[in-house]
């Protein structure tokens, strides 16, 4: 097994947090953006349409970056996946500019590459730390998430004004701002060290381990589903009642802040009692927001950011538990190919949400995406727990 000084574990996970936190905020705005102004130019129909593709572009360079990391390092996968990222701002923002769907949804796919990188990044914080510790160690990653969840609405409103200033489209803004994210996190990265030995523990042979995969795995698509399709339409339900950027930036802070914020104490619940108590807490809340949602829609300043603070932190149990259930029962010969595939799954799914978020919305209103995300999230808690009991 190697050995890395404190100095070592403290730079590799701290060039790992500022990365994540800062494609984070990139992708926040960005999306955030592109939604509406796919939705203003071709309805709301279709303004699922950047959702997908950042999700397809994050399945990609998830999976990519998994099967790359043995081979090449943290160090170059992740600084690759960022430099890829940070061009493809640039041509989203050029799309923004000519209000063009396709190098609008191009870049969000390029962006969405660097992203899977940077998911990747919780598990590789993980195997820095012994068994009992992976939890904590991979939700603190998670945990600079909530730099996005603060930076990414909170800069929408100025950026927007930035923009207009030099008389470019408003919303050509928070692209603007995606543009500095993610050439400062290719520069993040770029400071991992050149080797980092990882951890060897094999993992620990149980009972119903070989399938150990599947639980975790459809639990996190659940997850993934639920939120992504209550979130992306939630910005269009407070743009038709009248609602601003300003409100749209409040609301999505607080279902980031649920999303990101609250991870080390989900890392601690996943470290004390297992991540299928986790996984199951997290599915719970889900439903939960879901119902919050559909009980009220257009309570802008009380139900609504309850609902989404849940619907955050909810997926925030799931994500979390189910990815510590990973790194805990994958052997490392094999660790990161299973992590980036499974993530792919994950993503993947999420763009049936992107996509068909916008089909209900349009067909049924907020409340049915409501109902189709509760009922999403429920689905998980009847598979059988694994007989190792955690």
């Amino acid at each position: 097994m190697g050995t890395l000084t404190t100095t070592g574990r403290a730079r590799s996970v701290g060039a790992l947090f500022a990365g994540v936190a800062l494609l984070n905020t990139a992708t926040v705005g960005l999306s955030t953006a592109a939604t509406l102004i796919v939705a203003a130019g071709s309805g709301p129909g279709w303004s699922g349409l950047p959702s997908v593709a950042n999700v397809l572009g994050t399945a990609a360079g998830a999976l990519g970056a998994g099967l790359l990391l043995p081979g090449h390092g943290r160090r170059r996968v992740l600084t690759a996946g960022y430099a890829v990222a940070a061009a493809g701002a640039l041509v989203a923002f050029a799309g923004a500019l000519m209000t063009s769907l396709v190098p609008l949804l191009l870049g969000i796919l390029l962006v969405g590459l660097g992203n899977g990188g940077a998911q990747l990044s919780r598990y590789l914080a993980a195997d820095l730390y012994p068994e009992d510790r992976r939890g904590r160690a991979l939700s603190n990653v998670v945990w600079a998430g909530t730099i996005g969840a603060l930076a990414g609405p909170a800069l929408m409103a100025p950026a927007a004004e930035a923009a207009g200033s030099f008389g470019w489209p408003a919303l050509s803004g928070p692209v603007a701002v995606a543009v500095l994210a993610t050439a400062g996190a290719a520069l993040a990265a770029a400071f991992l060290p050149r080797h980092v030995p990882v951890r060897r523990e094999a993992p620990v042979s149980a009972p119903g381990r070989a399938t150990g995969v599947a639980r975790p795995l459809v639990a996190m698509v659940a997850a993934q589903l639920t939120m992504v399709a209550v979130m992306t339409m939630t910005p269009l339900q407070l743009q038709d009642h009248g609602h601003g950027l300003g409100v749209v930036g409040w609301v999505l802070s607080a279902h980031l802040f649920g999303m990101f914020a609250l991870a080390p104490l989900s890392g601690r619940i996943a470290d004390r009692w297992g991540p299928r108590v986790t996984i199951n807490a997290g599915l719970g809340v889900l439903a939960l927001a879901s119902a919050t949602a559909l009980a009220a829609p257009t309570a802008h300043a009380s139900g609504l950011p309850v609902a989404l603070f849940l619907l955050g932190y909810g997926w925030n149990l799931v994500f979390v538990g189910g990815s510590a259930q990973l790194s805990r029962d994958l052997a490392p010969a094999t660790r990161s190919r299973v992590q980036g595939t499974v993530d792919a799954v994950v993503w993947s799914a999420s763009a049936l949400a992107g996509l068909g978020s916008g089909q209900l919305f349009a067909g049924g209103g907020y409340a049915l995406v409501a109902v189709v995300g509760g009922v999403l999230a429920l689905l998980p808690l009847a598979l059988p727990a694994s007989r190792d009991g955690r």
